[in-house]
């Protein structure tokens, strides 16, 4: 655990699709990202909170991208690439990586809303070169355990399904 003051400057990086898949698999239910923002961001100051998302050209898309700017997310997108043969991929990764490294100056702890474990070498480099600390918010049993154990602090969503988290 570590100590969260009103004057960190915190950064909030949301892999929307980790969560997604997650919220789905699990519980059948949806993030609550206002609630979401809130809970993690502790009164502290919030320099960005970015929301980044798949567009897969879906209507109803448009409706949640509009919540998650309500919400307070700044949202980031990306089409969904279609491969020959149909196969598709759509993911943020490098994207989340590159702001969490051009951030970690800027704030003092980033806060990584996945529980993805390819984040691990950024963890590392944000802990290690900029001094930045990492807290990670993900729903744990669908989190990578050594991302987990790497992060300075771990939220899990699950421990707080009433106020994060909404039936589909």
């Amino acid at each position: 655990m570590i100590v969260k003051n009103r004057d960190q400057r915190v950064a909030v990086l949301v892999d929307v699709q980790n969560l997604y898949y997650s919220g789905k698999n699990l519980y059948s239910s949806r993030v609550n990202y206002k609630n979401l923002l809130e809970q993690v961001v502790q009164k502290r100051i919030l320099v960005r909170g970015i929301a980044y998302v798949i567009n897969a050209d879906d209507t109803k898309e448009n409706v949640f991208f509009n919540a998650l700017h309500e919400a307070g997310f700044e949202v980031k997108e990306k089409p969904l690439q279609t491969f020959y043969g149909g196969a598709k991929k759509g993911d943020w990764d490098l994207g989340i990586a590159m702001d969490a490294i051009r951030l970690g100056n800027k704030v003092d702890s980033i806060i990584l809303v996945t529980g993805d474990g390819d984040f691990k070498p950024v963890v590392n480099y944000l802990q290690q070169a900029l001094g930045c600390l990492v807290e990670i918010v993900a729903f744990k049993r669908t989190a990578n355990k050594e991302l987990v154990e790497l992060a300075d602090d771990f939220t899990n969503i699950e421990e707080n399904q009433k106020k994060l988290l909404f039936r589909i």
